[in-house]
């Protein structure tokens, strides 16, 4: 996910702001004058003030983001996110453990988790309810892949390994690096160009987005594991400790 808007609005006036504040807070508090040349000179003998209420404001946004999306997925129920018209939906009714991705083929989060996820997935693809959801918003490529692989489980037995294939190839940038992807998972290519012609895959594309619009899934990849939602990337030992429901 790209929080870059925010360090941008934060060096404008949300730094004009956190200098008021800061000013305000410490003056009230006795901890320097609130004179001109006072506050310069305490702000350049202790930047890392500063510093730190950058960080704490964006600590405080991002945990406010994260309490609106967890109260978002519990309000829609799980029972949305393994619907088989918006996800690709695999492993046992009644499992223990159920994990459900947001991801978009040109993310590079999602790219650097892919490690962690197909690891997991080997070793509990019997005992684990997944949900793939395919949610392309980075261009016209990643809407090519989503097409492709949503296609794709219209062959049994197919969908997981090509979706690892495109995950971990290298940047989706035409229809045949898709294809190339396609080949080696063992997919029939003519029969897989044929269904992406399928206008139901529009549809389903645009209920994940509709879906991720409502569980206030800003970028990718976003994890709900075990009803908790988290985002960003993760590698093995993040995965294990959400699904324990450590973090």
């Amino acid at each position: 996910m790209n929080a870059g808007w925010k360090f941008a609005a934060l060096g404008g006036l949300g730094g004009a702001l956190l200098a008021y504040a800061l000013v305000f807070v410490t003056s009230n508090m006795g901890w320097m004058p609130v004179s001109g040349p006072a506050v310069h000179r305490y702000l350049l003998d202790h930047p890392e003030v500063m510093v730190e209420m950058v960080q704490a404001l964006q600590a405080k946004d991002a945990q406010k983001e994260a309490d609106t999306r967890q109260a978002a997925v519990d309000k829609l129920g799980m029972k949305a996110f393994l619907d088989p018209r918006v996800a690709y939906v695999t492993g046992p009714a009644n499992a223990k453990n159920t994990v459900v991705e947001f991801f978009d083929y040109n993310c590079p989060f999602c790219r650097a988790s892919t490690p962690a996820m197909k690891k997991f997935y080997a070793a509990h693809k019997n005992d684990t309810r997944f949900a793939f959801i395919e949610y392309p918003f980075k261009g016209p490529e990643s809407v090519i892949a989503a097409r492709a692989a949503i296609a794709a489980r219209k062959q049994p037995g197919k969908y997981v390994g090509f979706h690892f294939l495109l995950m971990e190839g290298d940047e989706i940038t035409s229809d045949e690096s898709v294809m190339a992807a396609a080949q080696k998972a063992g997919l029939d290519i003519a029969k897989l160009k044929t269904d992406m012609q399928d206008s139901s895959i529009d549809l389903e594309i645009a209920r994940a987005h509709t879906l991720g619009d409502a569980a206030k899934v800003t970028g990718t990849p976003t994890f709900i594991i075990n009803g908790k939602a988290r985002d960003g990337q993760i590698d093995d030992k993040k995965l294990d400790a959400m699904v324990k429901g450590e973090t």
